[in-house]
């Protein structure tokens, strides 16, 4: 598919019908805490180790697949990101939603020992799905995935790890400015989507690596 780079500001985050409405399960604000319901397929790629694959056709803006995993604190993903590198992979989502008041709320999901499917959707600079927090019954986020653009059977899934097409600095700082963290294992991880757009490296979130000293 053309390369289409999505930056559509802030992702607003969504709330979904839950316990406390009176409304039917066929209601349509009903979606991702009905879990799976699209054919996907694990497969090993040519480059990238595993990957996952659509067996059927996914239309633009169509629930894909939650990416689940464990929920950890601040201080634990710090604790397990030091153990990152190219090898072992990498599962820890940092979600940071933007509050009144120039808070940031944080949330820091892991999927390397407990999680599904999407643990083994590949990073693209130009992915084909979307990350969006979901909310279902809980103050706490669901990462739901959702098509960016209409997907053909047999295409694989990909989402920027980054989030929806937004340039990973550290924290805010530009790109000059991140010279300074390239003695991070994980910074030197490559990427490998060979899109015309690519990065070059896999995003990370500079804080999880660094003293609190640095920012």
């Amino acid at each position: 598919f053309k390369c289409h780079v999505f930056r559509v500001g802030y992702c607003q985050p969504l709330f979904e019908c839950n316990s406390s409405c009176k409304c039917p399960t066929t209601c349509p604000n009903r979606v991702v805490q009905k879990g799976l319901s699209i054919k996907l397929q694990v497969f090993r790629t040519a480059s990238k180790g595993w990957g996952v694959k659509t067996l059927e056709h996914i239309d633009q803006n169509q629930f894909v697949c939650e990416y689940a995993g464990e929920i950890i604190t601040y201080k634990e993903a710090k604790k397990r990101a030091k153990g990152l590198s190219g090898v072992t992979g990498q599962y820890i989502i940092v979600l940071r939603e933007h509050q009144t008041g120039n808070q940031v709320l944080r949330t820091h999901i892991d999927s390397q020992l407990h999680g599904n499917v999407a643990r083994f959707i590949n990073h693209s600079c130009c992915p084909n799905l979307f990350m969006t927090a979901v909310r279902v019954n809980s103050i706490i986020p669901r990462l739901a995935l959702f098509a960016a653009v209409d997907i053909e059977e047999g295409e694989e899934l990909c989402f920027d790890y980054a989030g929806n097409g937004y340039e990973y600095t550290c924290d805010g700082q530009s790109k000059n400015e991140v010279s300074k963290f390239t003695d991070i294992k994980i910074r030197k991880t490559p990427c490998l989507c060979e899109k015309s757009n690519c990065r070059t490296y896999l995003p990370f979130d500079s804080k999880l690596f660094c003293a609190e000293s640095d920012f």
